[in-house]
Formats: structure tokens, sequence, C-alpha cells
């Protein structure tokens, strides 16, 4: 039993001290004595870099997802323009674009764009909760299958494309896009 101890205190005690080392290793050196400080003069801290975009969050939206439905295609079909628009907010595969809309707070207006990489794509949604119809090459929400879902339906409109590798859904807030409107966006889809 003690041997047992002995072993596993100096495993932890290699583990630990790996760990250190692998700190170490990852931590900026610091600065030569008479260098400059980084930032600037005085030490004084790096101006952040100025966003690209029109920021409504905390980050740009990446270039490849805003590809499949730029801002640009929501201004045309949607009526909306660079006045109405609030900016961008990122997330993991996902590019949100925020608009004024009269009588509506700002967090439920809004187009949200979700293209993740997938293996196998599903050529047409699979949705217990909404049949969807074809429109053009992409999908349309057509209504809800539900009495529960039916908010949601009346809230936002679904479109969904099939790509090779990725699938590209967008959730349009009614205050935003109408369904009308929402389905002249299923051809600016990529």
């Amino acid at each position: 039993m003690s041997h047992r101890k002995i072993l596993i205190g100096l495993s932890l005690a290699a583990l630990s001290a790996a760990g250190m080392t692998a700190y170490a290793q990852n931590k900026p050196a610091a600065p030569a004595a008479g260098a400059p400080a980084p930032g600037g003069a005085g030490g004084a801290p790096a101006a952040a870099a100025k966003p690209t975009c029109k920021l409504h969050g905390k980050a740009c939206c990446d270039p490849a997802i805003e590809a499949h439905l730029p801002k640009e295609a929501v201004y045309k079909a949607c009526g909306e323009s660079d006045a109405t628009y609030l900016g961008q907010e990122a997330q993991r595969d996902t590019c949100k674009y925020f608009f004024k809309a009269e009588g509506a707070p700002e967090s439920e207006t809004f187009v949200q764009v979700y293209a993740p990489q997938q293996k196998e794509v599903l050529q047409a949604p699979n949705d217990p909760f909404f049949s969807w119809k074809k429109a053009g090459k992409a999908y349309i929400t057509d209504k809800a299958k539900s009495p529960k879902a039916a908010p949601m339906a009346a809230s936002s409109t679904g479109l969904y494309l099939a790509g090779k590798g990725y699938s590209v859904s967008v959730n349009a807030s009614t205050k935003v896009c109408t369904h009308a409107e929402a389905a002249k966006l299923a051809p600016s889809m990529k």
C-alpha cells in the first residue's frame, strides 16, 4: 500500500512540474531592462484594433458566414438600409444582422444566418415543428405543425439551403422581413 502511495505522489509531482514548465514556456517573455514597455510610450496599453464592421455584439462576423447571405441582400429583399442597420453580432458558425424596427426591441429585430460545416447534409429540412415548402433552390417555413409552434412561426420566417459539406439556415424576424420579403431572400442564399 505504501509503495502505491509513493508512486502516486511521485506521478502527481512529475505532472505538476511538467505543467509549470509548459505554463512558463507559453508565458510571454518579460521585456529586457531599459527596453520600452509593450503598448506604447510609458507603458500605456495599446489601443484596441478598430473593428472592420458595424458592431452590435463583441465581434465582427466571419466573412465566410456572411458570404452565404450578405446584409446587402437583406437590404434589397426586406426594404432595409444603412440607416436602419444597427450592426452585426458573431457567434460560432452564425452571423446576426440587427435592424431598427418601430416599436420593437433590438433583440427581436434581426436576420440570423447559420452555416455549419457538416459531413452529411440533409437535402430538405426535417422539422417536427414546421412544414416547409420549396422556394427556388431553398426551402421556406410554411406553417406551424402544432399550436405551441404557432407563435414562433408568426414571429419569424425560416429558410434552409443545402450545400456541399454545409447547410445554410436563416431565421428572419417578421419585424424586419415579412414572410413574402423573406421568400425574396431565398435566391440570395449561397
